[in-house]
């Protein structure tokens, strides 16, 4: 992040807060910060403001960058995010930090304890056909996850004891400042290096033997999905607390989303199924029959009433054949039928004549000699307007460019299209 350096502004009263020098150090820091603290806690009737301004002061100066920006330029720059902000962490959390997690006050002491946040949920999709949709399937995956060392019970070391970071002292993170010129810093904010963002430490002599110190060891776990009837395209499957496990976090979800692949035959629409059928004009005249089979494998016969016409475009159902609702297996949609009629692409004479004894009369024209004599004669031409579309598009738009090819200026607008 960029931006000028602000004017110097009040740089004093984090060290009024605490009541400490501004050279004082950081053994000064914390015992000053945890008595007031004890002092100022909540449990004990304390001023909760207070106590969280304490925390906040002691954040700020107990992070060697932070102070830096404090000192030079004052508590605006914090606010404005340089120092990657004062007093973001929960004031709780700073002051359990002293006591191990535990209270200074013994059992009747502060009920909230060390917050514990949560970890993040792992998403894996799952591709599915339209026919497990259809009847419900289960699979079973294998799937590596993080669980916490039960050697060490995710202390990361044998005696059970850890140290705060010195790089960052504790707070997991670490601020970068660069001096791009007499106005000008540039401030990055990361993970510390040292300890991997954890804010601990652990001797290497007494690192576990089993985890090396990271706490969690890898595992391998089957789980088994099962896929109910009519389940939707992007519909989620949870396994609740069967994430990644890691110390002091409440254990995220393994999510499967639902991904349907394409059928050849079958299109879905919530509890509906759509297929599409071609018929020969002779069945659509005539009458037809064809064996359509479902996702189940069960043989449909499809037929036309007799003297029934279906006419191009046309749509036909047949209810309880779509899809299962959710979680209401026995209740189905419809299944619709999409005819398409292929006209034959050219009759003989004969063929012309036998249409002509059976199907209804042609309308009369009703035009006399005379008035087909004043008739010009006009001839039809096969068009797919696809291409007729498409290359009407290209010649007005090499029209359009010749045009402005001619025009004075011409080569100037070109060049400035190249810039």
């Amino acid at each position: 992040m960029f931006g000028r350096a602000p004017k110097k502004s009040d740089n004093t009263r984090y060290y009024e807060i605490l009541g400490v020098a501004k050279n004082a150090s950081q053994d000064d820091l914390k015992k000053a910060y945890k008595k007031a603290a004890i002092k100022n806690h909540p449990d004990k009737g304390g001023d909760p403001e207070k106590f969280k301004e304490l925390a906040q002061a002691y954040e700020v100066l107990s992070d060697p960058e932070k102070r830096e920006i404090y000192d030079q330029y004052g508590e605006d720059a914090l606010k404005e995010g340089m120092g990657g902000g004062g007093g973001g962490h929960d004031p709780f959390d700073i002051f359990s930090s002293f006591f191990g997690g535990g209270s200074p006050f013994g059992s009747g002491g502060s009920s909230r304890g060390r917050r514990q946040r949560r970890g993040e949920d792992v998403v894996h999709p799952l591709k599915v056909s339209l026919e497990d949709l259809y009847l419900g399937t289960s699979k079973k995956l294998s799937l590596s996850r993080n669980v916490i060392c039960s050697k060490c019970s995710g202390k990361g070391s044998k005696s059970g004891a850890s140290m705060k970071c010195a790089g960052c002292q504790g707070t997991g993170m670490k601020v970068s400042i660069r001096h791009l010129g007499p106005s000008m810093i540039q401030q990055m904010q990361h993970a510390c290096n040292e300890c991997k963002g954890t804010g601990e430490t652990i001797n290497d002599r007494d690192r576990c033997p089993q985890c090396k110190g990271e706490k969690v060891v890898q595992e391998k776990k089957v789980l088994e999905v099962h896929v109910e009837k009519g389940m939707q395209n992007g519909q989620k499957i949870t396994f609740p607390g069967e994430a990644d496990e890691a110390p002091d976090t409440i254990t995220g979800d393994i999510v499967f989303v639902l991904q349907q692949k394409e059928h050849p035959k079958f299109r879905r629409k919530s509890e509906d199924l759509f297929v599409e059928h071609t018929l020969s004009l002779t069945e659509a005249l005539c009458g037809f029959q064809f064996v359509l089979t479902h996702l189940d494998g069960r043989q449909l016969l499809i037929k036309s009433n007799p003297g029934e016409v279906v006419k191009p475009d046309a749509y036909k159902a047949i209810n309880d054949e779509g899809m299962p609702m959710y979680q209401r297996p026995f209740m189905k949609g419809k299944l619709y039928i999409h005819f398409t009629v292929e006209f034959p692409d050219f009759l003989n004479a004969d063929q012309v004549k036998a249409l002509e004894a059976v199907l209804p009369p042609k309308p009369s024209s009703q035009l006399t000699d005379m008035e087909l004599d004043e008739c010009e004669e006009t001839t039809l031409h096969d068009v797919n307007m696809e291409e007729e579309t498409r290359r009407k598009q290209q010649q007005a738009a090499q029209e359009a460019y010749d045009e402005d090819d001619d025009m004075p200026g011409g080569a100037q607008r070109v060049q400035c299209a190249q810039q």
